[in-house]
């Protein structure tokens, strides 16, 4: 069953809700959402990426809600690493402008998961545009 979380787990900034919801408006793609997953090993030995895409192929397993007005959508292994996350759509001058995950949770359970903490600071990602 499609579960719907009534808490937010994952915050998009406002720059982020409107660069997601002006790439919808762009392309088309009505009824679709932004799925955030873990997408691997991270930097050294964090042990988590995060990868995003629209997606308007939603399972029953997934957890979905709304921030900003952009509904997201997690799977069941992502959704640990993600509680708490904070999305932002940075624009830098020399590395171009793109989406930017930051989530306590990836630091914490990549040391349940036996990983060093190396990087200092939780898992974090850029996906450009």
């Amino acid at each position: 069953m499609l579960q719907d979380l009534g808490l937010q787990t994952i915050t998009l900034t406002p720059a982020a809700s409107q660069a997601v919801q002006g790439i919808l408006t762009e392309r088309k793609l009505d009824g679709y959402a932004l799925r955030v997953y873990v997408a691997g090993g991270g930097c050294g030995c964090s042990g988590v990426n995060f990868g995003m895409a629209l997606d308007n192929n939603i399972q029953d397993v997934d957890t979905t809600f709304e921030s900003n007005g952009v509904k997201l959508v997690v799977d069941q292994t992502s959704i640990e690493y993600l509680r708490g996350a904070t999305i932002d759509f940075v624009q830098d001058p020399q590395h171009g402008s793109g989406f930017a995950v930051s989530s306590p949770n990836a630091k914490k359970q990549s040391h349940e998961h036996g990983s060093e903490d190396c990087c200092g600071g939780g898992g974090s990602c850029s996906c450009n545009n």
